[in-house]
């Protein structure tokens, strides 16, 4: 695939269909579940994780081969089978649908990546070489892994609680931004890094004073 178009789904509550059972279909399970998403499995076996999940009510499994009907009502598919015929099949049908499908046995066919992905709370840094060298993507990945540790994270959580007041309280616009550059643009984040939480919280409170009034 050429120039893709790099894009961030809401799955909060969207039905998603992963046909398939083994470890490569549990690893789509679990940032499905993670995301929020109403996950249908489909596949006569399944691994020992995934049933727990269905045990917890976490997912709905139907335990058998996958059927064209299985895709009603569906907003994305991971075809995750071991079968490069039967996920070809699956691709086929959610073309016809208009679906967006992942081919995890050749993603060249599906219409979409799964990019290599960084989590630090609100912060996702996604990586993606367009299916060129998925290694390379996992390889930049680490290295953002190690640059961007859980301080980001912690960060982001200080200011989405300011940025809520301040929208609240302060009606200048650009007193707002002064709060939000003083805040991005000082020390805090290396406070957040060396655990000192009080200090880094005394220093939000004191840009935000400054510049409410």
């Amino acid at each position: 695939m050429e120039n893709l178009y790099p894009v961030y789904l809401n799955l909060e509550n969207q039905v998603c269909l992963v046909a398939g059972g083994g470890k490569v279909a549990e690893r789509k399970t679990a940032s499905l579940l993670e995301c929020g998403a109403k996950v249908r499995l489909v596949s006569p076996e399944v691994t020992d994780r995934m049933k727990q999940w269905v045990q917890q009510g976490k997912l709905e499994w139907l335990e058998r081969e996958y059927r064209f009907q299985d895709l009603a009502g569906v907003f994305l598919v991971f075809a995750a089978t071991d079968n490069p015929k039967v996920n070809q099949t699956i691709a086929g049908h959610c073309f016809a649908r208009g679906l967006a499908v992942n081919l995890v046995t050749d993603p060249a066919k599906g219409n979409f990546y799964v990019p290599s992905v960084v989590r630090r709370g609100k912060l996702t840094l996604a990586v993606s070489t367009g299916g060129a060298s998925p290694l390379m993507a996992a390889r930049i990945r680490r290295q953002l892994e190690c640059q961007f540790g859980p301080e980001y994270g912690e960060l982001l959580e200080l200011l989405a609680d300011v940025r809520c007041r301040a929208l609240d309280e302060v009606e200048d616009i650009n007193r707002r931004k002064a709060i939000f550059t003083e805040l991005v643009e000082s020390d805090i984040l290396e406070l957040l890094k060396a655990k000192k939480y009080d200090q880094a919280k005394e220093r939000v409170e004191r840009a935000y004073r400054s510049h409410r009034s």
